[in-house]
């Protein structure tokens, strides 16, 4: 199909100017012909090529990205606007989306030799993961994340784009019945896909790994592989260290891309809120052998992967809903004063019971103290030493929970707004159950104004288990009187 000209109508829509002449589709900038109808965003017009020669995927790709854009909403898609006809003249309206791609940072480290820092590419990292986690709450997998296909915005948050290629749990997949093969872009394609899996939300960690080991090195680390044989080594292969390559890269960057690469999905970040979690707080991530490593694994890892992986076939993958179900973050929030044995032994009851029904759980523990504990000059009562204390105290209170191999991180929040400071955390970290005291602070206040917990409980975006404190053998005591 030839370009349309600026000026052109279609439907209404103004042509203004094209932005893109992809092989599979052109992008357009569209207003509204008729005053009065304007969304108030900025439009973008998306027509997929049918020209002789164009294959079938085009539009069975165009068909299901109409699909999951008018299904998906939040801050990391592009708001959708109007769909034509697939029979007369398919095209698809959506909100343009302001900011620079992830590759403008790949394109500049490569033209300038200058790469981002580390701080920097977790961040970038970071809102990727947010982004991806949103649309998994959705039961979506995005399934072709790579650099041309995320948006950064002014705000710092990721936009992702393109979804010709991405899977919906309650929609017929109707790439995998046309295509029946690998569906994906090769350099950014999780060994899952390679043997037709498609749904798994672990592939789109899978992907953001890749982009971040590209930030870092300036490498793809598995190249661009064309033939199925190329693409299949993956299922065994892992990449160069990222500090093998730049000698520079902290361990703490390098153990989080290594996870994410892992050829076995079980092996990487049990969902996309996990790794959005240690790249918001480098100082938490668990260093093991993967951050130090100078050297590939071993040949024999790879032949005993090889094995494995020769008679790895194609597996229904359930639903990203209820795989991201089974791995929460899990949080806390431990009172900075006047705590009782009542209420830590009864947040630590709470806190094992929410843990134990959720196998792929992982623990935050919280404490958010005001500016005015860390404010005196007072040596015993510096910033730096209050923080190790509230610390040293949330690691010994953890010792009673039943971590079973979990991972746990410890945060201490400065701000004046207690419930506010716990909400947004909940809301920054995408929290699935909030535990805290039913009485920890403001009880004489109780009658006249809502209590922290409370405010908690009717702001938080997530589930919230609110404990009423009381040691067991109070409890006997009581019964016996």
């Amino acid at each position: 199909m030839k370009l349309l000209e600026p000026g052109a109508t279609l439907d209404g829509f103004v042509i203004e100017a094209c932005l893109h002449a992809g092989g599979m589709a052109h992008v357009y900038r569209v207003n509204y012909l008729a005053a009065g109808h304007h969304p108030g965003f900025l439009m973008a017009m998306k027509v997929p090529r049918m020209s002789t020669g164009d294959g079938a995927e085009n539009l069975v790709g165009f068909e299901v990205e109409t699909q999951i854009l008018q299904s998906v909403s939040g801050p990391h898609v592009p708001r959708f606007v109007a769909a034509g006809d697939m029979t007369r003249m398919p095209y698809l309206v959506m909100e343009y989306i302001e900011g620079d791609p992830l590759q403008h940072w790949i394109d500049t480290a490569r033209d300038t030799g200058v790469r981002p820092d580390a701080l920097t590419i977790a961040r970038l990292g970071e809102a990727v993961a947010k982004g991806a986690h949103s649309l998994h709450q959705q039961n979506v997998v995005h399934q072709d994340l790579k650099p041309a296909n995320v948006v950064i915005r002014a705000s710092g948050d990721a936009v992702l784009l393109d979804f010709g290629l991405s899977y919906h749990a309650h929609f017929p997949d109707l790439l995998a019945e046309e295509m029946r093969k690998a569906i994906g872009s090769p350099a950014w394609m999780a060994p899952e896909q390679v043997v037709g899996v498609r749904g798994d939300p672990r592939s789109d960690v899978f992907a953001i790994g890749v982009m971040l080991y590209e930030l870092v090195t300036g490498e793809l680390p598995f190249g661009a592989p064309q033939t199925s044989g190329g693409l299949r080594q993956r299922l065994w292969m892992d990449p160069t260290p990222p500090r093998a390559l730049k000698a520079d890269v902290p361990d703490w960057l390098q153990e989080i891309i290594l996870r994410c690469l892992e050829p076995e999905a079980a092996q990487r970040y049990p969902s996309a809120a996990h790794l959005a979690l240690d790249l918001g707080h480098p100082d938490q991530v668990l260093i093991t052998a993967r951050g130090t490593r100078l050297r590939g694994t071993p040949w024999t890892t790879h032949l005993k992967r090889w094995f494995k992986a020769a008679g790895k076939e194609y597996q229904p993958s359930p639903p990203p809903v209820e795989q991201i179900d089974q791995v929460p973050i899990v949080m806390v929030a431990l009172p900075h004063r006047d705590v009782t044995d009542a209420t830590l032994y009864s947040l630590r009851v709470a806190v094992n019971r929410a843990l134990g029904s959720r196998p792929g759980a992982r623990l935050a523990c919280v404490t958010v103290i005001s500016s005015s504990d860390t404010s005196s000059t007072d040596d015993s009562r510096s910033e730096t030493r209050v923080y190790g204390q509230h610390l040293e105290r949330q690691r010994q209170w953890v010792r009673g929970v039943d971590l079973a191999g979990r991972q746990v991180s410890h945060h201490v929040l400065e701000s004046g707004d207690v419930a506010g400071a716990l909400v947004n955390y909940a809301r920054d970290n995408h929290v699935t159950v909030l535990v805290v005291g039913a009485a920890t602070h403001g009880l004489k206040l109780q009658p006249f104004i809502a209590t922290i917990p409370i405010k908690v409980a009717m702001e938080a975006p997530c589930t919230v288990i609110l404990v009423k404190q009381a040691l067991p053998f109070v409890q006997l005591a009581s019964a016996g009187a």
